[in-house]
């Protein structure tokens, strides 16, 4: 088994011994990301790229090989294609009123999917309703896999744009983003992947993944809150206007007209979260100095246990593929008779944490015909450990409210 047990000694938050299976919704940070950021905040910190003085340049500096570190991250061949935005809400929110605005209108359809977040689904909606466009999406079959032959079907020259997970972030299924991008462009659609939950764990190629525009958040992947990435396709970037208007983002202003500036600046309006980019930068060098093929290794080993594990607990439901092919580091799960949030609330009680709710992703939990799941998720700091303790009270809970008996 891939062994980074060492590793938690590395998340002081983890020191009073709680088995954190929640990072889905928000990784822990690790020492040198939060060194990193309280090192530039006491030393090097400035407003960026307006400031002549040798501090603002410093800080413009760190700020803009922050950027440079992310687009080699994910295989941007490009830093001004790899855009900071506020966390991947914004960056899906950027595209869809800063590329669906200017390209959508009666008669246009877009084509989202079943399994989406929130994220990637509402503001497509909203852009619909603006526009006159006409939201479609993609089913998902009974084996937890999305539809091809159903996509296949819907597409045609009036799809211009494809918003789809590059993970669910409920069921951890991994659609064919390559296969799906392909056929959508031979259509001239534009193809728009919500990756907050693939970046962190997988090794992400943007070429090879054939997307358009792809978001993702820092704090996911170990760095902190407040900033994430959109990256474009720079022609694609072109197609866009900026979402926000301020300082910062254009090139001249008169009283009743603005030009803005170059990509990837024209998309940053206003103080952009700079501390914060020093983070990113900090979290990415710790994932790859793991590596991302033993990241992803470990997160599957975990979950292959896990899953064979949760299988002996009576009365409790996996939503979602048992293949680990066909998954994430991810598992929903459901317990007759009990609600998720009484599961959450009594595996607290053993140090456990876990999410429970609808996960941001409605349509699906009626897809699903559940209510609201129990949601484990598993990342670097996490062992072996962690998941005798969620066995131990996933049958606590199933004792207390009578399950099997």
């Amino acid at each position: 088994m891939t062994d980074l047990s060492h590793l938690k000694a590395d998340f002081p938050v983890l020191a009073n011994g709680v088995h954190f299976l929640d990072s889905g919704a928000s990784s822990q940070k690790p020492i040198p990301v939060l060194e990193a950021m309280d090192h530039f905040a006491r030393t090097s910190y400035a407003n960026v790229h307006r400031g002549a003085y040798k501090l603002s340049v410093a800080s413009t500096d760190a700020y803009e090989a922050a950027r440079e570190r992310v687009a080699g991250f994910i295989g941007a061949t490009d830093p001004r294609e790899v855009v900071f935005t506020r966390g991947a809400t914004t960056a899906l929110n950027t595209v869809a009123f800063g590329w669906g605005l200017e390209h959508l209108g009666p008669g246009d359809r877009i084509l989202s999917t079943e399994i989406e977040h929130h994220a990637n689904l509402v503001p497509w909606q909203m852009v619909a309703k603006r526009t006159g466009a006409t939201l479609d999406h993609i089913p998902m079959g009974d084996d937890f896999r999305l539809d091809l032959a159903a996509y296949e079907e819907k597409l045609g020259p009036d799809v211009k744009i494809v918003a789809v997970t590059g993970m669910s972030n409920v069921l951890g299924i991994l659609p064919p983003i390559r296969v799906i991008s392909d056929l959508a462009h031979r259509y001239g659609a534009r193809v728009v992947v919500d990756a907050a939950q693939l970046v962190p764990h997988y090794s992400v190629d943007v070429e090879a993944l054939g997307a358009d525009f792809m978001a993702f958040s820092s704090h996911k992947m170990l760095g902190p809150t407040g900033i994430g990435v959109l990256w474009g396709r720079m022609e694609a970037l072109e197609e866009t206007e900026p979402f926000e208007g301020g300082g910062e983002m254009i090139s001249d202003v008169t009283l009743h007209d603005a030009t803005w500036a170059e990509i990837p600046h024209r998309f940053e309006a206003g103080t952009p979260p700079i501390i914060e980019a020093v983070g990113l930068h900090a979290a990415v060098d710790y994932l790859e100095s793991i590596g991302m093929d033993q990241v992803l290794a470990h997160d599957l080993e975990l979950t292959g246990i896990a899953l064979d594990r949760l299988s002996d607990v009576p009365g409790l439901q996996i939503q979602g593929p048992t293949n680990l092919e066909d998954r994430g580091g991810v598992i929903s799960m459901s317990m007759d008779g009990v609600h998720a949030h009484d599961l959450a609330t009594i595996l607290d009680e053993g140090g456990v944490a876990l999410r429970s709710g609808h996960h941001c992703a409605k349509p699906l939990m009626r897809r699903l015909g559940v209510a609201a799941t129990a949601r484990a998720s598993f990342y670097v700091y996490n062992t072996e450990e962690d998941i005798e303790a969620l066995i131990g009270g996933l049958r606590q809970a199933g004792e207390l409210f009578g399950v099997g008996s």
